[in-house]
């Protein structure tokens, strides 16, 4: 199966929640965050730095549960960036 290329909307979209998440770790390292997860500290590497800018709904959850932070929290946080970035492209 041949993958569709991001856009550059999606791609800045990842970036933006990896912020999130890095944010949310705070002082947690990346490895506890990721085994608290269940996903490997380079999966959780990769989504912090844009890398993978679509992870998986029950990756998106695991982490969430692990970091303590809502999905309802996650989702807001980056529509709230993606209106923003819109607003200053077509000003």
């Amino acid at each position: 199966m041949v993958r569709t290329p991001l856009s550059p909307q999606e791609r800045r979209r990842g970036e933006r929640f990896g912020a999130l998440l890095r944010q949310a770790r705070g002082d947690r390292s990346m490895a506890e965050v990721a085994a608290a997860a269940g996903v490997s500290a380079e999966t959780l590497r990769k989504i912090e730095t844009g890398r993978a800018p679509t992870p998986s709904f029950f990756t998106v959850a695991a982490l969430a549960t692990a970091l303590g932070v809502s999905l309802d929290h996650l989702a807001a946080a980056c529509a709230r960036d993606a209106d923003r970035d819109e607003r200053a492209l077509s000003a």
